[in-house]
């Protein structure tokens, strides 16, 4: 029996303005990555956001990314490790409180955006994020790109890690993705999208955008829920996973 947790981005509205469906993407995910109030979120969305997990029987981790509000956390920052290392204790601090409001425990960290790219090449911010979360609380699961440096610093620090993989997204021969800049970075087409996410998980292989096939671990999909299209998208891709003996679990139980 294959299983494989399905998380999504959520709480990532700020102040007036509304950002994505979480509504209805929480019915259909098993872990929730929340905004911490630096790439977005504010205190009444993370509250809200994770009481309304909490309700619908869903994980939730956090999801730290750069003091950029302007630029939604993706724009790559000039900064050092020891910055890093404090970026994430203070938001993975901020969401705790409202986790132990609702007497729940975060179950993972997932860093954001540029963050999260800039971290999966560089073992220094990489180390720094994991060594945050391991001063922070050591039970909290490591999420990051499958076959990344965030992967190997989470290890080294003996953190539980778990390996993500994107639905709608292209593949280099390295395991990373392809920039979005880049013709084919993203997978429009829901049928192709799903077959190499099946084929992700109960396989570990995707081909990549070059014609190679790449080894890969699937712990967790990432689903992006920001349009009505790609709620349906959520749904097709569970339904799918589900039909061919797949389990759809929170990440706690996969690693």
């Amino acid at each position: 029996m294959y299983k494989v947790d399905l998380n999504s981005d959520l709480g990532e509205s700020f102040g007036a303005y509304t950002i994505g469906l979480d509504n209805e993407v929480i019915a259909h995910v098993s872990s929730v990555n929340v905004a911490c109030g630096y790439h977005a979120g504010d205190p009444l969305v993370m509250e809200k956001t994770v009481a309304a997990a909490k309700a619908a029987g869903v994980a939730v981790g956090a999801h730290p990314g750069f003091p950029d509000l302007m630029g939604f956390g993706r724009r790559n920052m000039v900064v050092s490790p020891k910055e890093v290392k404090a970026y994430v204790k203070y938001q993975l601090g901020a969401l705790m409180a409202f986790a132990a409001a609702e007497g729940i425990r975060l179950q993972h960290c997932k860093p954001h955006g540029a963050l999260y790219n800039m971290a999966g090449k560089d073992m220094d911010l990489a180390l720094a994020i994991a060594e945050a979360i391991a001063e922070v609380d050591e039970s909290i699961i490591l999420l990051g790109l499958a076959n990344s440096k965030m992967i190997d610093a989470g290890k080294q620090l003996g953190l539980r890690v778990a390996n993500e993989v994107f639905a709608d997204r292209a593949y280099q021969a390295d395991g990373s993705l392809v920039p979005r800049k880049l013709p084919g970075a993203v997978i429009h087409d829901k049928d192709e999208a799903i077959a190499r996410t099946v084929r992700m998980v109960t396989e570990g292989k995707v081909t990549a955008i070059t014609g190679e096939e790449v080894e890969i671990a699937a712990h967790s999909i990432c689903v992006h829920g920001d349009n009505p299209s790609a709620v349906e998208f959520v749904k097709n891709i569970r339904t799918q996973l589900t039909a061919r003996g797949v389990e759809i679990a929170p990440i706690r139980e996969i690693v």
